[in-house]
């Protein structure tokens, strides 16, 4: 297959921008998450994309079949709109994990004692 992003485009035309509120509110472009081409790739071919992906469009072309075979898992991504639906899949679909300095395992240490153990010449 080619890649060449203009045919690539033509494959995947949509009447509709593609947007996911839900997920990135602030458009893909400024969520820090895609490159300049990715974000114009979802935005212009998401509606097509996430169509074929959710079964809810029969796919028109072989380019549009490959894709299936992609996101199915039968092929590696080949092309940018290829990379650029499993990347918004990946960001969308997969839990995160987050790290943090603090836990909440108790930490083992010396166990308090009451006063009672004391004695007076310990100062208290």
């Amino acid at each position: 297959m080619s890649n060449d992003i203009s045919l690539l485009r033509q494959a995947f035309v949509s009447q509709r921008q593609f947007y996911d509120d839900q997920n990135f509110p602030r458009g893909f472009s400024r969520s820090g998450n895609f490159t300049l081409l990715e974000a114009s790739i979802l935005e212009q071919h998401g509606v097509v994309l996430k169509g074929l992906y959710n079964k809810t469009l029969e796919p028109q072309n072989e380019i549009q079949k490959q894709f299936i075979a992609v996101i199915n898992g039968n092929l590696e991504p080949h092309n940018a709109i290829e990379r650029a639906w499993l990347k918004y899949l990946k960001l969308t679909t997969c839990k995160t994990k987050f790290h943090t300095l603090f836990g909440r395992s108790k930490m083992s240490g010396p166990v308090p004692q009451n006063r009672d153990y004391y004695a007076e010449s310990d100062g208290i």
